[in-house]
């Protein structure tokens, strides 16, 4: 069969017609298979969810019991309709998941949202050959090149060195990232409390609970008397709380952002980052061009990022490709 029909672009997302489900819709639909816990791919509401058992627990966590009518655990190869479903590591964070469906032989694989460095805190992307490759294209500019992610610790562990009398306030999403900063401080020697915002609690918990080693995390949403009590600490909250008077309890903080984004400067300087740290769970130009050449797939569709460089690369290259425009998902797990 051609591989282009086991999954077409519908307003809700990407359908696919012999298994009547889409994956990572944008609104909830009778049947989804979802490839991570993050809220622009992981939405409430759906008749029946399948995905990892850690992406259904995390939906869990972030939405309740009841997001979802029935729910599925993705285990080996599974029969959906007349598609034959399997989930295969991402990279991204914990339970993340490329899906690969296959008809009569064809092959294609929506990798959902991937990263090709090594993530302590999730397990590591498998390459999985395919006919149709669905890839994202968050960091899709050759501009894009990530440094490793122990060098960006190690500047954060040296400006702390430099500042003992400052608390260090790192911005990171509370699922995927703050976990990977996490573990490149454990990584790299640091092994005093960190201290957390209560909006990453559950997850970071869960996390934990999942065998993730985080080491001493301890609460920094309540007063723990002076704000000398924080110097020289770390401290790890979402974005959206460094607005907040809860950012004024800490000592002379020096405000940093871990994100892919903070290789552009004046995304940094917008949000007031003095201590920008590149630290992304997307692959970057140089990772997603690789991918693309290792797989070698008969196409490549790109999906919600820089489409058209990727389109361009792959021409260059004698390779088909095509965008997909798909809506409704944004950065937020960078």
């Amino acid at each position: 069969m051609n591989p282009a029909e086991i999954l077409t672009n519908r307003p809700e997302g990407l359908y696919c017609p012999s298994g009547d489900f889409y994956v990572d819709p944008n609104k909830p639909v009778p049947r989804a298979l979802i490839t991570h816990g993050h809220a622009d791919h992981a939405r409430a509401g759906h008749g029946a969810v399948m995905a990892t058992a850690q992406t259904l627990d995390i939906m869990s966590i972030r939405y309740g019991e009841s997001f979802a009518e029935a729910r599925q655990v993705a285990q080996g190869v599974t029969q959906v309709g007349d598609a034959s479903v399997s989930f295969h590591p991402a990279g991204h964070v914990l339970g993340s998941a490329q899906i690969r469906i296959e008809q009569h032989g064809a092959v294609a694989v929506v990798s959902g949202d991937y990263a090709r460095e090594a993530n302590p805190s999730c397990a590591s992307f498998e390459p999985v050959p395919c006919d149709i490759f669905v890839t994202e294209a968050t960091f899709g500019l050759p501009v894009f090149r990530h440094p490793p992610m122990a060098d960006e610790i190690t500047r954060l562990l040296a400006s702390v060195r430099a500042f003992p009398d400052r608390a260090h306030l790192v911005g990171a999403y509370a699922l995927g990232k703050a976990q990977r900063v996490i573990m490149g401080l454990r990584q790299a020697g640091w092994d005093a409390p960190i201290y957390i915002h209560g909006a990453l609690q559950q997850l970071c918990d869960y996390h934990i609970a999942q065998g993730v080693p985080l080491g001493d995390l301890r609460p920094a949403t309540v007063a723990r008397g002076s704000k000398a009590d924080f110097k020289g600490s770390i401290v790890i909250g979402p974005p959206s709380a460094f607005a907040s008077t809860w950012a004024q309890r800490f000592p002379d903080p020096v405000i940093c952002f871990a994100s892919g984004w903070m290789q552009v400067r004046a995304r940094a300087r917008q949000r007031g980052v003095e201590l920008p740290l590149i630290i992304s769970d997307h692959v970057d130009w140089p990772d997603l061009t690789r991918t693309i050449t290792e797989l070698n797939p008969e196409e490549t569709w790109v999906t919600h990022g820089r489409e058209d460089a990727v389109i361009r690369w792959c021409e260059m290259t004698g390779r088909t490709a095509r965008p997909l425009r798909l809506i409704g998902y944004e950065d937020e797990a960078d």
